[in-house]
């Protein structure tokens, strides 16, 4: 990864909620960086400051300490009116769940035209329709749905006019908030290949954000996995398979259900126990470390000499 470009670097990030003794701290410490044209995967359980972080990126929910960088440029605090221009149309989300995420007294043409409205990103009204009829087509859906309204659809349906309204801004990094999660199963892989056929064809970079570390398997390039706000271990996708080292992220993979069921019969679920599961943590604090060339683990001393034995 030395060799590719940095998009996005998040140092340090710390997001809180509330006031004074009744402070919530909902992400402490993050550091990662996302490389131009990768999909980083961010995988934990509900609560664990996933969605959190991607509201701190595209500016939501504020930094209470830390930097997020987009492009070598500090995006996080107080930014001119130019860069915050540049951001809205380069950073896009697609959010959860695609019946809340759209406006329903809205028609579809007005949906995905919303940002080129709002940023004024557009010469004449033939040009903005021929966008929005460019942005259905690119998801599967046909231009003469833009006169319809958002509950004439289906969830995967509503899904693809959310991700339209993504592409007609003509983005570089998109954040996923678990966009197939709201979806029937048998709809979900049909999502992930549009992503995935719109990264090839756009040059789009991802960061997917998911519960379920199959899924994320199966599009990211690289996972980090988080808990409780702070994230324990980062590897390439298939690194991180093939030797999880922190006992969570063993914990998560053990909850992964098998095809198989002879194996999910015998099939022994890892709990993760934080009080029993790591050493010394009073006396000797864990810290980020990499363990082995882009395998990154929040462990102190005595467990990362245990992972390298191993």
């Amino acid at each position: 990864m030395n060799n590719k470009e940095k998009l996005l670097e998040v140092k340090n990030l710390r997001v809180e909620f509330g006031k004074k003794n009744k402070k919530f701290v909902a992400v402490n410490d993050v550091s990662f960086d996302i490389y131009k044209g990768e999909t980083f995967g961010l995988v934990g359980e509900s609560g664990s400051g996933k969605t959190t972080i991607g509201r701190a990126i595209i500016r939501i929910n504020p930094a209470a300490s830390g930097e997020v960088i987009y492009k070598g440029k500090k995006i996080s605090g107080q930014i001119d009116k130019e860069l915050d221009k540049e951001l809205t149309r380069e950073i896009q989300m697609i959010f959860q769940d695609p019946m809340a995420s759209l406006n329903e007294r809205a028609k579809v043409d007005y949906i995905v035209s919303e940002g080129l409205y709002n940023l004024k990103n557009y010469g004449s009204e033939e040009e903005r329709k021929k966008k929005v009829e460019q942005a259905l087509l690119d998801v599967g859906l046909l231009p003469e749905f833009a006169s319809r309204f958002p509950h004439e659809f289906s969830g995967g349906q509503r899904q693809r006019i959310g991700i339209a309204r993504v592409l007609v801004m003509e983005p570089e990094l998109v954040i996923a908030d678990e966009p197939i999660s709201a979806l029937d199963v048998s709809i979900r892989a049909q999502v992930i290949n549009l992503l995935d056929e719109l990264q090839k064809k756009k040059g789009l970079t991802y960061m997917f954000i998911a519960h379920d570390l199959s899924v994320v398997r199966f599009i990211s390039d690289r996972i980090a996995v988080i808990h409780k706000g702070k994230i324990v271990e980062l590897a390439e996708s298939e690194a991180l398979f093939a030797n999880p080292l922190h006992p969570y992220t063993r914990s998560l993979l053990s909850a992964i259900p098998t095809p198989n069921p002879r194996v999910e019969r015998n099939k022994v679920i890892e709990v993760y126990e934080p009080e029993k599961s790591h050493y010394d943590y009073d006396k000797n604090p864990p810290h980020w470390q990499e363990v082995e060339p882009g395998h990154f683990l929040l462990a102190n001393e005595r467990e990362l000499t245990e992972c390298k034995i191993k």
